[in-house]
């Protein structure tokens, strides 16, 4: 079976989607955007039980990998257009992501991602956002709902540590954009200097 990484949020759909590659017998490491300070300690708190119940149910240690997203999203929200703020940054969780697989020897990346759940999650959002990565994404959830989604969040036992209190993403734009055009995603990103922000965010990842 293959080696994979994981993007863990803490919310429903990734433990989920991790669940149905372990069964299949695939090898996991888990990676976590830390968001902080546009979040608080609960996105992390959750993950690291996810993984708890995870490890004991399929016998695997799923190492994770916290990686600090914080100081990008301020240079997102200083230096880019807000309306695509959302898809900018997931491009920068994928490319994170890579780095760690290509580190770990994993040859595929996974996601929870559900189709048009949010707006980072429409067709067209996905596409910008996963043109940034050369590695094959898995999606086990996109055709489900979120009913499908939850009851099996619940069989597992992860539903309940997904739904906990928390505080969800203060960066996130009042009208973020549903349709991105990669021409425009391109330009925007010009004016970073991307390779510099994904080196300085990967070298202070925490491996728990």
């Amino acid at each position: 079976m293959a080696r994979g990484v994981m993007l863990m949020s803490g919310g429903i759909d990734s433990p989920v989607a991790m669940h149905y590659l372990l069964r299949q017998g695939h090898e996991l490491l888990a990676v976590h955007m830390d968001n902080r300070p546009f979040t608080d300690d609960s996105p992390l708190s959750k993950v690291v039980d996810h993984l708890a119940i995870l490890r004991e149910r399929y016998h695997q240690p799923i190492p994770l990998y916290v990686v600090p997203h914080g100081t990008t999203q301020v240079t997102l929200m200083r230096e880019t257009d807000r309306h695509v703020g959302c898809v900018l940054c997931r491009r920068f969780m994928w490319r994170s992501a890579e780095r760690v697989a290509e580190r770990e020897g994993a040859t595929f990346l996974v996601t929870g991602e559900a189709l048009g759940q949010v707006a980072s999650q429409t067709l067209s959002n996905m596409r910008s956002a996963t043109a940034s990565v050369h590695l094959p994404i898995v999606r086990p959830l996109i055709g489900f709902d979120k009913q499908e989604i939850e009851a099996v969040a619940k069989s597992i036992g992860t539903y309940e540590i997904s739904t906990r209190p928390g505080v969800c993403c203060q960066a996130v734009p009042d009208k973020p954009a549903t349709r991105s055009n990669l021409v425009q995603i391109l330009r925007e990103e010009e004016q970073l200097d991307v390779e510099q922000m994904i080196d300085d965010c990967v070298r202070k990842a925490v491996i728990l």
